[in-house]
């Protein structure tokens, strides 16, 4: 498998180094031995050098090579189009929420409707040069569905690990791109620990972020992104939901490399935002270690993770921006969606909107300035979980067909004439 500029693998825990094969995990350490990818940057300037950015006619993620472990040139890549999604202004939200101005930066407009096809696409790429046929996945959802269909763009089979309570369109999303799907009776840990012991006997291609480190390449690419479209004027602070911790932490790689390279003059302030009820790394952020109690008891299924595997990434994001944390309740999080939805035409799923909301308390507590330039991320779309989009932004009008109620309903909504 031929990697542009990979040099080395490197344990987050002990420091251990690795050549860049296809290893998962920290020999010395075990489970708790994340791997983290790095890169030869000096080949990496070269290269950019030889052929800037702006020149690429690429707008998808591939546009990256030098930063991501996969060739494409030569590599087989999914035909899905992934990245490049848009940095959209958002002024009426920006006002609600105190801000003088908010950009969002919105994933659900990838192929599979998530900011997880960032990952999938690396991830069927690497399966298949590898020799797998078959990849697999645990997943509350939304990396399930990207995995299923990314592998059914490339001819290949997929497994999906889901716990019990995966909402409706995210199982029938992956029923419709052929995935096998397994939805096993208890929470996203058994599906995540039933998953590792499947791939290991099975020999399955794992796309499992939480420890698989070539994946976590793929989702700093919106970091990239946002360096691009804001024509290398980097925003005060970025705001990320958190589950796992993977996405906060491979977005901020992507700024802290793009800075190593020279194209950023600075990184932005992190800020990761998780729901109440699954708030282990938010716990680990205030004490340093993960609490011994860790709830997954939140309507945000996509970010409802009670044992995090990513949380060291997390932290260190957040440490290294100079950012923080927060957390907010399932109330917060389902009424951020009807107000983003109304204040900026996004629709967002409960895991997207927990960005939002945490924004909104941020904003309040005196973490982020009302001046502060501010980029949140929509990690996932509104359809990916209407259930609980309907119960943040209520009923439609019953009206009879000769329309006798509708001029008072209209006037009792603001409406004249």
């Amino acid at each position: 498998m031929k990697m542009t500029c990979v040099d080395h693998l490197r344990c987050v825990v002990c420091g251990a180094t690795y050549a860049p094969e296809t290893r998962l995990m920290c020999e010395l350490c075990g489970a708790d031995g994340i791997l983290d990818v790095v890169y030869d940057y000096d080949k990496a300037r070269r290269s950019l050098e030889q052929s800037p950015l702006a020149g690429r006619a690429s707008q998808t993620l591939w546009r990256y090579r030098e930063l991501l472990p996969v060739d494409a040139s030569s590599a087989r890549i999914p035909d899905l189009s992934v990245g490049c999604t848009p940095l959209t202004p958002a002024p009426r939200l920006a006002r609600y929420l105190g801000l003088d101005s908010l950009l969002i930066k919105d994933d659900g407009r990838n192929p599979t409707g998530s900011l997880k096809d960032r990952a999938s696409a690396l991830a069927v790429a690497l399966a298949c040069a590898e020799g797998k046929d078959v990849i697999a996945c645990s997943s509350t959802g939304n990396a399930a569905s990207s995995l299923a269909g990314m592998a059914a763009s490339m001819g290949m089979r997929s497994v999906i690990f889901v716990p019990k309570d995966t909402p409706e369109p995210k199982l029938t999303q992956l029923l419709a791109f052929g995935a096998t799907v397994l939805r096993v009776q208890g929470s996203y840990y058994d599906a995540f620990q039933l998953c590792q012991s499947a791939c290991a006997i099975s020999g399955w291609y794992n796309r499992n972020c939480a420890i698989n480190p070539w994946l976590v390449e793929g989702k700093k690419t919106v970091a990239l992104e946002i360096c691009e479209q804001l024509d290398w004027k980097v925003p005060d602070w970025v705001a990320v939901s958190v589950g796992d911790g993977c996405t906060i932490a491979g977005i901020w790689k992507g700024f802290r490399e793009f800075k190593l390279l020279g194209l950023i003059d600075r990184t932005p302030r992190m800020l990761g935002v998780q729901a109440s009820g699954a708030d282990a790394v938010l716990q680990a952020f205030r004490t340093g270690s993960l609490p011994p109690d860790r709830p997954e008891n939140t309507v945000a299924d996509s970010i409802k993770v009670g044992v995090p595997r990513n949380w060291r990434k997390a932290l260190q994001a957040i440490h290294e921006s100079g950012g923080t944390m927060i957390s907010v309740d399932d109330s917060e999080i389902l009424e951020a969606i009807g107000y983003t939805g109304s204040l900026s035409g996004i629709f967002a799923e409960p895991a997207a909107s927990t960005s939002v909301a945490g924004l909104r308390k941020a904003v309040a507590e005196g973490y982020v300035d009302s001046d502060a330039s501010v980029v949140t991320v929509i990690t996932g779309n509104g359809l990916k979980d209407t259930r609980s989009a309907r119960l943040a932004v209520g009923q439609p009008h019953d009206v009879s067909p000769d329309g006798r109620e509708l001029k008072d309903l209209l006037a009792g909504h603001g409406y004249r004439g």
